[in-house]
């Protein structure tokens, strides 16, 4: 832990995002900002000292980024302690982090895996076609019938519980206290994938998760010009993830670690404006006649809104709503999009920019009509990231294309 970790340890949360993994020792490089190291070799002294290196014996950087990188490092030292981890590792993008956590928490042929059936689609793929050719059985259930996830822990060993801290997109709020105590009574790893709430929300690790994912390409670094992924976990899990990733070859670049560590040092201050615009946002369409149901945690008739409440600590419910326009279906709701001006439909989240989303052609594309409405993703469901944007701003644009419909 180099000088600048000892001092930003128990600082506040905004404290900790702006200093958080910066001013390692880099050899006398007294620079305030990390700089971006885009080396892959290093050099040493003599053999004896690249032979200590190598053995773990000598900290030091030998062939990156897929042992190690400075830039690298600055940005999984900053994650790890705003989710009070042991560790992390950064990755290429949050499909790799998924791929990873799991591989990582001991999923193989034969492992038995419990996963939210609502998750992200492309996860959704990933467990169902991935994992399930490679011989892994999936169970997917709802992930507030803690009943059907007990009775599945019972029955067959379970290796990992995956679920979403805030699901993607019906805005379901996962009893991480339960769900931890009910996986580690079954030996079972819980992995929660935290990107809806990122670490200013929420940190799972104080609720017994074992392994925190994060598609950083969303809040962490938060503008939307950079593909990242992280996990953070505990430093034998971690070293897990780093002997496969040596294979798998699956790294993030420095560059791009370097715009999402800049990107998460404004975490605090971003979140907060989009979780106020969100509640603003949702609470206004409850009162819409154009829709049928809003999807928010932070709304005080959202079924977990106490849960909420209780795992972000007050802060907020995020900044992702989705909501149902009445009697809509693909037709309206492309007229619907078409209409938008201030707000961009874009097939992602967590950016400054507002950004909406039709889950049907895109997050859960690859599920079948079927598949969807069986979890309520309807044909007139959209999903709204806020931005930072003014409130009244993003209201007057839903409103003008919501007249369209």
């Amino acid at each position: 832990m180099n000088k600048e970790d000892l001092v930003v340890k128990e600082k506040q949360f905004i404290t900790r995002a702006v200093h958080a993994g910066e001013r390692a020792d880099f050899s006398n490089v007294n620079s305030v900002v990390t700089p971006i190291f885009p080396s892959v070799g290093y050099t040493f002294a003599d053999s004896n000292e690249l032979d200590a290196v190598l053995g773990g014996e000598q900290p030091g950087y030998v062939y990156s980024p897929r042992y190690a990188n400075p830039t690298i490092v600055a940005l999984e030292t900053a994650v790890a302690n705003l989710e009070g981890a042991e560790a992390a590792l950064a990755l290429p993008s949050g499909m790799a982090a998924i791929h990873l956590a799991l591989l990582g928490a001991g999923v193989r042929a034969g492992s038995h895996v419990i996963a939210a059936a609502d998750v992200y689609g492309a996860t959704y793929t990933l467990l169902q076609n991935i994992f399930t050719e490679l011989g892994a059985t999936v169970h997917l259930v709802d992930v507030l019938d803690l009943a059907e996830i007990k009775r599945i822990l019972k029955e067959v060993p379970v290796t990992a519980v995956l679920v979403e801290t805030i699901s993607n997109p019906l805005m379901k709020v996962a009893d991480l206290p339960q769900l931890a105590a009910l996986a580690h009574t079954h030996n079972a790893r819980f992995l929660v994938d935290n990107t809806f709430c990122s670490p200013y929300l929420c940190n799972p690790i104080r609720f017994g998760a074992d392994m925190v994912i994060h598609s950083a390409t969303k809040f962490i670094s938060g503008h939307g010009d950079v593909m990242a992924g992280l996990v953070a976990t505990t430093n034998e899990l971690k070293n897990e993830m780093v002997r496969l990733n040596k294979l798998l070859g699956s790294s993030l670049g420095p560059f791009e670690a370097w715009l999402t560590h800049r990107g998460l040092k404004t975490l605090p201050l971003r979140m907060r404006q989009q979780c106020q615009n969100a509640l603003t946002i949702a609470t206004w369409l409850q009162n819409h006649p154009k829709i049928s149901q809003v999807h928010y945690a932070f709304l005080p008739d959202h079924p977990q809104f106490d849960l909420m409440h209780q795992l972000s600590g007050g802060k907020g419910g995020g900044a992702v709503l989705s909501f149902e326009v009445r009697g809509a279906g693909k037709p309206e709701i492309f007229a619907l999009m078409d209409a938008l001006q201030l707000i961009q439909p874009a097939t992602s989240l967590g950016d400054i920019y507002s950004l909406m989303l039709y889950p049907a052609i895109s997050s859960h594309r690859t599920l079948t009509s079927d598949e969807r409405h069986s979890l309520g993703i309807g044909d007139g469901l959209l999903r709204l990231s806020a931005g930072i944007e003014d409130a009244a701003d993003i209201q007057a644009d839903l409103a003008q294309a919501l007249e369209i419909v």
